[in-house]
C-alpha cells in the first residue's frame, strides 16, 4: 500500500528566471517566497501551508508547465502509473521524470505538504 497525489505545478522556463517569477507572481496573485542558496534555478510561490506546490523553474527545454505528483513510496507510484501506460524518462535527484501517454511529462516525487498523510489517496497493490 502506498498514498500519493497531485503536489502542484512547475512552471518551466528558458526566459530569465526573476522575470518570469514575477510574471507568474503577479498573474496568479501569490508572492515568491525568498530564494533558496542552494537552489538558484527553483522560484516557490507562495500558496499557504496547504496548497498546491506552484513554483518556476529555470530550463533548457523549451518553456512548458509539467505537473508533480507527491508519493510515499516513489517507486511503488511509479509502478503503478506505468501499469497505466506511462513511461520513465529518468531520475533527477530524488524523483522521476515520466511521461504520460498522451505525451505530457510530469515528475514524481516526495510528499511536500504537511497535510499529504490525511489527504492522499490510498492505492493497494
Amino acid at each position: 500500500m502506498h498514498k500519493s497525489r497531485l503536489a502542484g505545478f512547475i512552471i518551466d522556463c528558458q526566459s530569465d528566471l526573476e522575470e518570469a517569477t514575477a510574471f507568474w507572481s503577479a498573474a496568479l496573485g501569490l508572492k515568491p517566497r525568498p530564494a533558496a542558496a542552494h537552489d538558484p534555478l527553483y522560484r516557490t510561490l507562495d500558496t499557504g501551508p496547504e496548497g498546491l506546490h506552484i513554483e518556476v523553474q529555470q530550463v533548457e527545454h523549451p518553456s512548458r508547465v509539467h505537473l508533480d505528483i507527491e508519493a510515499d513510496d516513489i517507486e511503488a507510484e511509479v509502478r503503478r502509473l506505468e501499469k497505466l501506460g506511462a513511461r520513465r524518462i529518468g531520475t533527477v535527484r530524488n524523483w522521476c521524470v515520466m511521461q504520460a501517454p498522451t505525451g505530457q511529462r510530469f515528475c514524481v516525487v516526495a510528499p511536500e505538504r504537511a497535510d499529504f498523510a490525511a489527504h492522499a489517496n490510498r492505492w493497494d497493490e
